[in-house]
């Protein structure tokens, strides 16, 4: 090994290397291809940046100058790529490596001006790292390694186009080193097209997963799971804890009550940018939050070193998303709890999800606020304050509080100031001590007219019964409702009382008549009455205005004649007769209209001035421009028929002083007909403009 490299393992303490360290930092296995299969929190991320050193070095005993780099490693999330570029940089710190990342969410500007410094290592996600390839913001040319880290993960993602588009851009005499927790058939297909004789490392099995990792399933009442998890974050107390959720608004309710309830605590999922998701895991290894609810988007890599505490508020889909929640904690050799928040309804798929995933639980009931209180009791009296010194400055407070108050009072104070400052724990309910049902005792049926045909039903019975008879609700048994009458059960110590509180005459609420039996009734309802035959309670509409629905019609007889059409009735004085749209007149013709000078009746322009030539469909239309012409080139203006006197007066048509509006359609033909004769109202000669263009109807 590099003497760099093993100055930084002696600096962060690393006595003994894992299985998986020893195994791929074996000097017979330097420069080959790898496929290792190992559990979380085993050191991978490590392990790789051992097994690739040897490569990256070569005869020298640090890094030169950066330009293009050396080593990829990819990573399915922007946090477990962050994490693995801090891991490497305190690795390779003393032998002056310069490392950088591509990560989704980040600025690809300074990405690109990092990339053009040079670096040694580039730790990327396969989508931003596909788009730089793709921009020319990267050369892969000189790349020794390549590293996927979760390979499983990404394939999972849906990043396997990625992935090859990568793996075909870099060199093909690189060394590529695949790991992955589980090795399904996809991650062998992916080292068969993309290894050259790999080898196969697995320091898992199958009988042991997670020895450091204590699991709990905590059974709890469908409404107390977020109580649950209070009590459990209360009893453990750990530095650092994880709340794993399905969805994003789960998240954010957990993210809430947490923090009404006094915990510093912060959210983790998708919907968050990076630098939101970076500070969130900056707090929680600062110590500045305690809690962290994330989705499974953090289940993946994220490694904090005061994580003691996993809790599933949400069962996962898989054994595979159980492992890799629970593998957050119990890493390196640490301990940890991985609790599961167990409802009644989801004991089954708790069960199933350990089965597959070849774990074993305790089971037991969520911590009570009793344990929890117990559990405060212990931890306060192991407290290091009993034993620390008085210090200088606090010695005349502690002997005025000495001679002032007795030591119970001193206690007392002490006791309650510790519990004054963390959140109180919850009150949950006993779901393994289901009340049992005392037996109802001798009983006396009794019998009422009218069942489920009037609207029967025990809801209206009951406070009934209760408040005529003078029983209580213990008093009354079953109810049973019939189609014709209801039955029901009275304990035998309450019928006289019931008897003598309702009459003689046993009769309740609108004259319905009690009859007592002498046996309970039988079970068999017998057959249920057809829908018709139950007796319609519903009022006639009252309101005609409104009820255009009319009476409904007979049922016809089809084997009946068909009905022949009604013959027409004769029209009533006044009215017009009926029309048979079958066989319907011919439509009225309209009468033709006469010519502007007086002439035969035209029925058309182009009848009264036989002279023109005939238009065209389209061009016959009035123009539509007011300033049209008749000459002007759009087809001709049909001349304007006289209203009013001057239909009856022919004199008036031509050369008469024009009256009212002077741009009138009736004035501009007396103007255009004394332009022709010369006579009085011809208008001035004037220059003559071009027709401005119209737009043609489509004759379609």
């Amino acid at each position: 090994m590099k003497q760099a490299l093993q100055k930084a393992l002696d600096a962060k303490g690393y006595d003994t290397l894992t299985p998986v360290q020893q195994a791929v930092s074996d000097p017979e296995l330097t420069g080959k291809d790898m496929l290792v299969s190992a559990q979380t929190g085993s050191g991978k991320t490590l392990g790789f940046g051992l097994a690739i050193a040897p490569g990256l070095f070569g005869e020298a005993e640090e890094f030169g100058t950066a330009g293009a780099p050396l080593a990829l490693v990819i990573a399915p999330t922007r946090e477990l790529a962050m994490q693995v570029k801090r891991e490497l940089s305190w690795l390779f710190a003393h032998a002056g490596a310069v490392l950088a990342s591509t990560v989704g969410g980040m600025d690809m500007r300074d990405e690109r001006r990092a990339l053009a410094r040079g670096a040694h290592i580039v730790v990327a996600t396969p989508g931003r790292l596909k788009d730089h390839i793709m921009r020319g913001s990267i050369d892969l040319s000189g790349l020794k390694a390549v590293v996927l880290d979760e390979a499983d993960e990404m394939l999972d993602l849906g990043f396997r186009e990625d992935l090859e588009f990568i793996l075909e851009e870099s060199p093909s005499d690189r060394q590529t080193l695949l790991f992955s927790a589980t090795v399904p058939g996809a991650i062998a297909k992916l080292a068969q097209n993309y290894q050259k004789n790999a080898e196969r490392i697995a320091t898992t099995t199958g009988e042991k997963q997670h020895s450091d990792i204590e699991y709990r399933a905590m059974t709890v009442s469908a409404r107390d799971t977020e109580n649950a998890i209070i009590n459990v974050l209360r009893y453990y107390e750990a530095p650092n804890a994880i709340v794993f959720c399905n969805t994003r608004a789960t998240v954010n309710r957990m993210t809430t009550r947490l923090s009404n309830r006094g915990f510093s605590v912060v959210a983790l999922s998708g919907e968050l940018t990076q630098s939101e998701r970076t500070n969130a895991l900056q707090a929680m290894r600062d110590g500045r939050a305690q809690v962290c609810v994330a989705t499974d988007v953090a289940a993946r890599g994220i490694d904090l070193p005061n994580l003691e505490l996993v809790i599933h508020a949400e069962l996962p889909t898989n054994q595979d998303t159980l492992l890799h929640r629970s593998g957050r904690t119990g890493r390196a050799g640490r301990k940890g709890v991985s609790a599961l928040i167990v409802p009644p309804a989801a004991r089954k798929k708790a069960q199933r999800l350990l089965g597959w995933a070849k774990l074993t639980a305790i089971w037991a009931d969520a911590p009570s606020a009793e344990e929890v209180t117990a559990k405060d009791d212990e931890r306060m009296m192991q407290s290091s304050d009993w034993e620390a010194e008085v210090e200088p400055a606090n010695r005349d407070a502690v002997a005025r509080l000495a001679e002032m108050y007795s030591a119970e009072q001193l206690a007392a104070a002490y006791v309650r100031m510790y519990r004054e400052k963390r959140s109180a724990p919850e009150e949950l309910s006993d779901i393994t001590a289901a009340p049992e049902r005392k037996p109802f005792g001798p009983s006396v049926w009794f019998s009422l007219a009218g069942g489920q045909a009037v609207g029967a039903e025990p809801r209206r019975l009951l406070p009934m019964l209760c408040k005529m008879g003078k029983i209580s609700r213990e008093d009354v048994g079953a109810i049973r409702i019939h189609h014709e009458a209801s039955f029901i059960e009275l304990r035998e110590s309450a019928v006289d009382g019931f008897l003598s509180a309702i009459g003689g005459k046993m009769q309740l609420e609108d004259g319905a008549a009690l009859t007592r039996l002498d046996s309970a009734p039988t079970m068999d309802r017998g057959p249920r009455p057809p829908r018709g035959d139950a007796p319609q309670d519903r009022k006639p509409r009252t309101n005609k205005s409104n009820d255009r629905r009319g009476p409904k019609p007979a049922p016809r007889d089809h084997d009946a004649p068909k009905p022949s059409a009604p013959k027409p009735s004769a029209p009533k004085p006044g009215h017009s007769k009926p029309i048979d749209w079958n066989d319907a007149p011919e439509p009225r013709k309209k009468k033709p209209k006469k010519s502007a000078t007086g002439g035969k009746p035209r029925h058309n322009a182009a009848e009264s001035k036989p002279d023109l030539p005939q238009a065209e469909p389209w061009k016959a239309r009035k123009p539509r421009h007011k300033n049209s012409k008749p000459d002007g080139g759009a087809g001709f203006e049909r001349p304007t028929r006289p209203e009013g006197k001057a239909a009856a007066n022919p004199g008036a048509r031509l050369g008469a002083p024009t009256t009212g509006k002077p741009n009138s359609k009736k004035n501009k033909a007396r103007r255009a007909a004394a332009a022709e004769t010369g006579g009085k109202g011809a208008p001035k000669p004037r220059k003559p403009r071009a027709p401005k263009a119209t737009k043609r109807r489509d004759p379609s």
